[in-house]
């Protein structure tokens, strides 16, 4: 007995292999995966207690998820990302924005049509597609790892559905340009395309950049989708409550798909989400210093990298991509660099990227295990490229 050929193509996930791994050599500092070091607002353990005191709330509640977390929500929306939520929009709770991707891919697209993914992508965008049956186009980014929009037109066809952005983005840290989303929200309405945008990292930005939302763009409503998630930016990963804005004409599919794959978010999350909501922007804003002074840290003590490999920029999310030279074989390095140095990150493979690469994350951090993490991959990347 075997299992289904649509899964024998799913790449096998890298985060398990690479904790693998690191469960092999204890002492190990993991750049890998993509987390923030703090927890949840203060907030949360009151809406907890309240789930508790309230027995109604044990039982199913709606599809698309409480009334009270969906209204906080649509008022950060509307002040934060101007998303505003009239007659064309809906608003769903999900269990993650990862689910809120599966259910958009499952509501537009058949088996056999296309959707493009920008490389280096999100890995797990592209095996929920492949889950899907749907056929991935993978359009390579430019050298500083913007999207190119002559190779995104040219990589349309009768079979496309969608365009995915994700800004800030992971794997890169790149932050999209608000100009150069619109455009692409504009090409996308030109052939009548959908425009999936994935916001999970829309607070971690820096020196400057700014995070935009091409959901407020004007007349964009029938064809944009707006990913988000509370698991990054509220220390929240393991409650897994991430939420969508779409266009009505696809309530229906997506409340169909919900119901079946989950029935409701779970409303211990839901009630856990309304405290962090509350806790709102500024408390994640006050997170963020600490990062800065990470990213910053990391960014300093990788320069000797500089003649070996290019380290990106890092303008927002919670990573640094490193891009090594050509005919590297990452997936060893990414090994040796456990084994014989004590430090994990990720290999670029994963993200479809089309150049060796490795991924950092400097979220989980504190400055101690950050300068040690930095050490170990600059003793380590020199002495196994050469």
């Amino acid at each position: 007995m075997e299992q289904s050929k649509r899964m024998k193509s799913v790449q096998d996930p890298i985060i398990p292999l690479v904790s693998d791994w690191i469960l092999e050599n204890p002492g190990t500092i993991s750049l890998g995966q993509g987390i923030v070091s703090y927890p949840p607002p203060p907030q949360v353990e009151k809406r907890i207690k309240d789930f508790y005191q309230n027995p109604a709330l044990h039982a199913y509640q709606a599809v698309e998820g409480i009334p009270e977390l969906r209204n906080l929500i649509q008022r950060k929306l509307a002040e934060e990302n101007q998303i505003l939520l009239r007659s064309e929009k809906r608003l769903v709770i999900t269990a993650g924005s990862n689910m809120a991707f599966s259910h958009a891919v499952l509501a537009i697209a058949d088996e056999g049509d296309e959707i493009i993914l920008l490389t280096p992508c999100y890995f797990n965008h592209e095996m929920a597609l492949t889950m899907a049956g749907v056929k991935v186009i993978s359009v390579p980014t430019q050298t500083d790892y913007l999207p190119d929009l002559v190779r995104i037109k040219a990589a349309i066809s009768d079979r496309t559905k969608a365009i995915v952005t994700v800004s800030p983005n992971n794997p890169t840290g790149q932050v999209y340009p608000e100009a150069l989303l619109r455009a692409i929200n504009h090409l996308c309405q030109e052939r009548q395309l959908y425009h999936i945008h994935d916001e999970a990292y829309e607070y971690f930005v820096y020196d400057g950049h700014q995070s935009f939302s091409p959901g407020s763009i004007a007349g964009s409503e029938a064809y944009t989708l707006s990913l988000f998630s509370l698991s990054k930016a509220y220390g929240f990963a393991s409650w897994r409550i991430g939420y969508m804005v779409i266009p009505e004409q696809l309530f229906n599919a997506i409340r169909k798909i919900q119901d079946t794959q989950l029935i409701c978010p779970p409303v211990i999350s839901q009630y856990a989400a309304l405290g962090a909501m509350e806790g709102g922007h500024v408390y994640v804003r006050s997170q963020l210093p600490k990062l800065e002074k990470l990213r910053a840290k990391l960014l300093a003590g990788l320069k000797p990298l500089s003649q070996f490999c290019q380290v990106s920029a890092a303008e927002g999310a919670l990573y640094i991509w490193l891009e090594l030279p050509a005919g590297t074989n990452e997936l060893e390095i990414a090994k040796a660099l456990i084994y014989q140095y004590k430090v994990a990150v990720i290999p670029g493979g994963t993200f479809g990227a089309d150049r060796p690469s490795l991924r950092l994350s400097f979220g989980a951090l504190d400055e101690e295990m950050a300068e040690l993490g930095i050490a170990r991959l600059c003793e380590g990347i020199p002495a196994l490229l050469t």
